[in-house]
Order: C-alpha cells, then structure tokens, then sequence
C-alpha cells in the first residue's frame, strides 16, 4: 500500500524556512498555479549516447530501445506510427522485436521521435 506523501520541513539553523509539500496537495490548493507548472522535459544526449533510464528500461524490462525510448519520451505507438508515417501493427511488431528494424526504419523512427538513428541500436 502506497503511504500518503508528508509535509518536509526544511530548517536554516533552528528555525523552519521551507516547506514542502507534495504536489497534489499544492494543486489541490493551488489550481491556477499548479497548471503553469510544465512537465520535466526527458533528456535526449547529442551524439550516439543513451540515457541511464532509457538502458534500464531497456535491460530490467527486457524490451527493445525503440519500445524503451518511446517509454522514456511519453509518446503513445499512436504518436510515433504517425509520426513515422508506418502502422500501428508495424510499430507494434518492431517494438516486439518481432519484426527487424531494418536501418531505413530506423532513421524514420528516429526522426519521429527526435532521436540520431544510432541511438535505436
């Protein structure tokens, strides 16, 4: 079971300074603020690197990077088979590994979603 999150107090010498909260609680309380506040934007590297979380995904949930990548982005299969101008099932069956990711598709689907093609490998 999941434990409500509890408000942290942060102390400059002896006196509290700060106080956090969590953010459903501030959201709750502050509607209008809360909805200016934009989601973190996931990092993509330059060059060939692969992000940590994007390896872990790709090793602890035994997936492919296309399929790890696409997770770490937020982007739905809708989103990137549009995108890439390719099917559903197409995409469905390249995350799989069911079907090869041949380097042409790879330099599409890596334009979809913003990435150098060698970051798919």
């Amino acid at each position: 079971m999941i434990e409500p999150a509890k408000i942290q107090l942060i102390y400059q010498g002896r006196l509290p300074a700060f106080v956090v909260i969590p953010f459903a609680d501030f959201a709750r309380e502050h509607p209008t603020e809360a909805a200016r506040i934009k989601p973190k934007t996931p990092y993509i590297p330059e060059g060939n690197y692969v992000p940590h979380e994007v390896v872990g995904l790709h090793i602890e949930r035994d997936i492919t990077y296309l399929h790890a990548w696409r997770e770490y982005l937020g982007l739905t299969q809708v989103e990137v088979a549009e995108r890439a101008g390719i099917t559903l099932d197409a995409l469905s069956q390249m995350e799989s590994g069911e079907a090869k990711l041949r380097k042409a598709m790879r330099e599409k689907l890596a334009k979809a979603m913003g990435l150098n093609s060698e970051q798919l490998v």
